[in-house]
């Protein structure tokens, strides 16, 4: 594997009754999939929103953990936020990663919903160790990645956390900390 970065999607994402909203983008979402990314070795994490003004939070964050008062409050945080970018789309997240390495990546779903054609994350590791290039696994916000969208979008469908639990809504954070370990526990 050459490389992989993630991605925080805010739209298209279902809200609790089942509608396609765009999602706010919450500070604590930022900051904790910054310190997964650099703890499980990811090149880049990815905040996508098509909303301009959430945009600007992100830069705002962006700016205040790498050359603002944070730097010099947790050197550690700014590590994690020197990997964060906005984006608009997947599809400008896409363009970023192959200026970068020359090709496209491989994009991979995650949800908490059973979807036809889901594979194992012993499966995703394999996949993983014998393709040599880069990954992009892409988490949803609000009630999940809209199922139209992970059809259209995802090269793979990692099945969910516990498909068969009662209760099955973690946070993003608590969703993407089990899921990065599963996938990367055995590959580093």
């Amino acid at each position: 594997m050459k490389a992989t970065c993630l991605a925080l999607i805010h739209h298209p994402v279902y809200n609790h009754n089942g509608q396609v909203v765009t999602t706010a983008v919450t500070n604590l979402d930022v900051h904790d999939l910054a310190r997964l990314a650099l703890t499980f070795g990811c090149e880049r994490y990815f905040v996508v929103t098509p909303l301009e003004l959430q945009q600007k939070l992100v830069r705002r964050l962006i700016r205040h953990w790498i050359s603002g008062r944070g730097a010099e409050y947790n050197q550690t945080r700014r590590q994690a936020f020197e990997l964060v970018e906005p984006a608009t789309s997947l599809e400008e997240v896409r363009r970023k990663i192959e200026d970068v390495h020359g090709e496209a990546p491989k994009v991979v779903a995650t949800t908490a919903r059973s979807m036809n054609g889901a594979i194992s994350y012993e499966e995703m590791k394999r996949k993983m160790n014998q393709d040599p290039g880069v990954w992009l696994i892409l988490f949803g916000t609000g009630w999940g990645l809209s199922r139209e969208f992970i059809e259209k979008e995802a090269d793979c469908i990692l099945e969910p956390i516990s498909p068969d639990a009662e209760y099955n809504h973690l946070s993003v954070r608590s969703a993407a900390a089990i899921i990065l370990d599963r996938v990367f526990r055995e590959c580093l």
